[in-house]
């Protein structure tokens, strides 16, 4: 269970068992403990099929839990009207709807709802939350257009405003991510973690963009196969091994020292040295190499070094000077990224024939 530096939460769940009932009872997972409170900025990872979207939508009274509690600033979900709960929370679940004719602010007024009503008129409070969510998502220039015209990320962005509009302690976001670009899908992280933190409000989004999860969450939920639930901060839970245990697979394993994926090779890969200042040509040499399937040493791994390169700074770019574990060996120098890969290149080779 984690629990918000504040003390004060937002949402609660107490042995909490999600599911269906139907014919049979079908539960995903059970004894789910979590908490999130002001500021709080969570996410939730897990593979296809582990229950994340079930835990949401249940975590936003959408759906009943099999057992256990849910509650919403310290009142039992189940026993909130549809209004009081839209107070509370603000959802953007992944359900694809007609636009129509809509523009950006009609979407947005539409999280005015609960305080407006069904003739959803609009007072001075609520056009100033409008426009407020309008601007916290650079939307402004385009408040006028319809949704139907908008890019993927866009549209999306339309969507966070019209949840940050609603005006709730609690955002729930399901896969707010997905179709997105890389610059829209790090847009959106960033545009969540700033709400979390300059609005005080508890934010949680599922996601399969682990690596965005990792650098931008204070908080990971994590889901496994077995669909066990682990909550904690993200390098706990990725140093841990349960990581791992959730997302390896047969041709690919969750790499400690890169904090990304990596696919299993035959052989164990080999690591080089990287020395030089830190810094863009530096981090820039460090993806190369992982790129070539080696691991920048210093990870503690126990792995076959095959030399080091040395990073300097030229008038015309970084300079690259490769010196192999052979003492005898000659230096190799490289004036460009094309050039050192070639000869890190031909190292592997060299050792993987030799």
């Amino acid at each position: 269970m984690t629990s918000s530096a504040s003390g004060s939460a937002f949402l609660t769940a107490r042995g909490l068992a999600i599911g269906w009932r139907a014919r049979v009872e079908r539960q995903l997972a059970s004894g789910i403990d979590l908490e999130l409170g002001a500021g709080d900025f969570a996410a939730l990872v897990g593979p296809n099929g582990s229950g994340k979207s079930t835990l949401l939508r249940t975590l936003a009274g959408h759906q009943a839990p099999l057992r256990g509690e849910v509650a919403l600033c310290g009142d039992e979900i189940g026993r909130l009207s549809v209004e009081e709960r839209s107070r509370r929370a603000a959802c953007v679940f992944t359900d694809r709807f007609d636009p129509g004719y809509f523009t950006v602010f009609d979407i947005v007024a539409f999280g005015r709802y609960p305080y407006t009503g069904a003739r959803n008129r609009l007072g001075e409070r609520d056009l100033a939350a409008v426009e407020g969510a309008i601007g916290a998502v650079g939307l402004g220039s385009l408040v006028g257009r319809r949704l139907a015209e908008l890019s993927d990320g866009e549209r999306q962005k339309a969507l966070i405003a019209r949840a940050i509009a609603q005006d709730c302690p609690l955002l729930v976001l399901d896969e707010p991510t997905a179709f997105l670009d890389a610059p829209a899908r790090v847009e959106i992280f960033h545009i969540l973690r700033d709400i979390a933190r300059s609005s005080g409000k508890a934010v949680v989004l599922s996601t399969h963009d682990i690596d965005h999860a990792l650098r931008y969450a204070g908080i990971l939920w994590l889901m496994d196969t077995n669909h066990r639930f682990k909550a904690g901060a993200p390098e706990d839970l990725a140093t841990s091994g349960a990581m791992g245990r959730a997302f390896d697979g047969e041709g690919f394993r969750f790499d400690l020292v890169s904090g990304a994926f990596r696919s299993i090779e035959e052989d164990e890969p080999y690591a080089i040295g990287l020395e030089g200042p830190e810094g863009v040509s530096k981090s820039w040499a460090a993806r190369l190499a992982e790129r070539l399937g080696l691991v920048v040493s210093g990870g503690g791994r126990g792995l076959v070094t095959l030399g080091s390169v040395s990073i300097a700074e030229g008038e015309g770019g970084p300079m690259f000077a490769l010196r192999s574990a052979d003492p005898a060996a000659p230096v190799l120098e490289a004036a460009s990224y094309a050039e050192l890969a070639r000869l890190l290149a031909a190292l592997i080779a060299d050792r993987t024939i030799g």
